[in-house]
């Protein structure tokens, strides 16, 4: 099989995943195209807080494994890329008495108990550590930069059911919650989410705060805005931001980081998470056809999104290998060839 020969990919979605994989796979030397009804900047990717720290995705082990290979890729990006808007910055996870620490801290290289002057107000333990985070409205027009440069296609469309995908690509769901309407799974959910943006205010570090008792709470400077938090409704698939939950948001995060008080409210957004008990990533078949399931990521997208990509590229060659072993010449046997004169 010739390279030219080899299974055209389409990815179906354009948030932080389906960019993503795109671009591995393009890098890779396949042809990609992306198909998507809905352009980067109006995914549920682009209200992301971007910030790396896994939430709302299992199992565990596979999710520390992705995350752990974007973690460093991210920060590749922080330190040659600055205009792919990833930045490393320090912050601070809060631990409060009676509630679960957090595991993924300590998956960080140079993690330590925060002194008491770095702890936010009202708070009395916590752990310092610096992570990537990406100021979406940079990252995801980056992604799609790079996917072009790499020769990415982009057909911006809907897609209602596999059949309006030429029948000779391999198909990557990159859909998020548009899952559901291409490939029935009882297992995917909305995990609602909703953010308040604050700009004119330039807090230093970042806080999570996910036992806060007003519900759970992070703080995101970015370099344009500063993205707080945060819901995570199950269920829930409203896109409408709630009075009463911008105004808990406000008042808590006010609450942690007193210099937010001078910033200016820019309005809320909302997400809704594509939630699994587990994330799916793998290959099935349909009609023929093979088809790659990449979603469910909760809201850990950006987090596990490198190790994903190139966990679904592996899943790429294999089919390729796979169909290069099928249409392979097979050699005559000698005494075959012999008996043919």
């Amino acid at each position: 099989m010739t390279p030219s020969d080899r299974p055209q990919v389409a990815v179906i979605g354009a948030g932080v995943i389906g960019l993503t994989t795109a671009l591995v796979a393009a890098r890779a030397g396949y042809d990609v195209t992306v198909t998507a009804a809905h352009r980067p900047e109006d995914t549920v990717s682009a209200v992301a807080a971007a910030i790396w720290a896994p939430y709302h995705a299992e199992p565990e082990a596979l999710v520390g494994s992705w995350g752990a290979v974007t973690f460093k890729v991210l920060a590749g990006l922080a330190a040659s890329s600055p205009e792919s808007g990833v930045e490393m910055r320090e912050g601070v996870v809060v631990v409060r008495a009676g509630s679960t620490p957090l595991k993924w801290p300590a998956s960080v290289g140079g993690h330590r108990p925060a002194r008491e002057e770095e702890l936010p107000r009202g708070t009395e333990s916590g752990i310092v550590c610096t992570v990537p985070i990406a100021t979406m409205s940079s990252y995801l027009p980056w992604l799609q930069r790079q996917c072009t440069d790499a020769g990415v296609s982009w057909e911006w469309r809907s897609v209602h059911t596999l059949a309006d995908i030429p029948a000779n690509d391999l198909v990557v769901l990159a859909t998020g919650l548009n899952s559901l309407g291409l490939h029935a799974d009882d297992g995917l959910y909305p995990v609602r989410g909703q953010v308040a943006r604050i700009g004119d205010a330039r807090p230093t570090r970042w806080i999570i705060d996910d036992s806060n008792p007003a519900g759970p709470t992070y703080i995101i400077p970015r370099s344009d805005e500063v993205v707080c938090g945060g819901t995570a409704q199950v269920g829930e698939n409203s896109l409408e931001p709630d009075a009463a939950t911008e105004h808990r948001i406000l008042s808590t995060v006010r609450s942690l980081e007193p210099v937010l008080d001078g910033g200016v409210f820019l309005g809320s957004r909302v997400g809704l998470r594509p939630g699994r008990d587990s994330v799916r990533l793998g290959l099935t078949e349909d009609h023929g056809r093979p088809v790659i399931h990449s979603y469910g990521h909760g809201g850990s997208g950006v987090t596990v999104s490198w190790g994903v990509a190139f966990s679904t590229l592996e899943l790429i060659d294999r089919v390729t290998t796979a169909a290069e072993t099928l249409h392979a010449p097979t050699a005559t046997p000698p005494g075959r060839a012999q008996a043919g004169r």
